[in-house]
């Protein structure tokens, strides 16, 4: 009977042994691969400025009645975050909490919604989801920047300089703009393409964009 008992306690712990070296091999096997997945970032899409490029120079009227310059050097050194959305965009409804985080959390960032349409469509829009953010109502203001698929994102830094734009499908898509702005890049994707092929780069990059989600809300 003792001899049973110390020979099941045995295969137990060599159970046990084994089981630990399977986990660590698995870590050690993330940890690889996330050195080696490319961050997913904002794609680029259609014409218009491009990201370096002064971005047009554009006077508008918000639906509630006040005047917004997009566009131009900002005195109150602050970037602008243009993003295009529609009342029949399924996914544009899922960013709006995230935008509206953004904008109560970045005293440096100013937050626009646009579009274009028939107004009371978007006034019903506007109610409906609480948006409480500036909000654009201009064909313009699309067609400077070409945008033709939504949700559609825009980052002009406070010089009025287009640093980053792209279609944001999810947050990592909104979180990367930043990422590009802060590296330099027209997007994450162009700086994998220009990257020195070492992995830890794209960790980083990786690691910073998954790093805004806290503070993106």
């Amino acid at each position: 009977m003792n001899e049973a008992l110390l020979v099941s306690n045995a295969l137990l712990w060599l159970a046990v042994v084994a089981l630990g070296a399977v986990v660590l091999a698995l870590v050690r096997q993330v940890g690889v691969l996330h050195e080696r997945v490319a961050p997913a970032g904002a794609l680029v899409v259609g014409g218009g400025p491009k990201v370096g490029e002064v971005a047009p120079l554009l006077s508008l009227t918000d639906l509630s009645g006040a005047e917004t310059t997009i566009g131009g050097q900002q005195h109150d050194g602050r970037s602008t975050l243009l993003l295009f959305v529609s009342p029949t965009c399924p996914v544009c409804k899922t960013l709006l909490p995230i935008t509206r985080s953004l904008a109560s959390s970045e005293g440096a960032l100013r937050v626009l919604l646009a579009s274009d349409g028939p107004r009371p469509e978007h006034e019903r829009f506007v109610a409906e989801q609480r948006i409480d953010l500036p909000y654009l109502l201009s064909t313009e203001l699309g067609l400077a920047y070409q945008v033709g698929k939504l949700p559609y994102a825009v980052l002009i830094d406070e010089a009025g300089v287009l640093r980053a734009r792209g279609l944001v499908n999810s947050r990592e898509h909104l979180e990367s703009l930043f990422e590009a702005k802060e590296r330099g890049v027209a997007s994450i994707q162009d700086f994998v393409a220009r990257g020195t092929g070492e992995p830890g780069e794209l960790a980083d990059a990786a690691t910073a964009v998954g790093g805004r989600r806290g503070e993106l809300g």
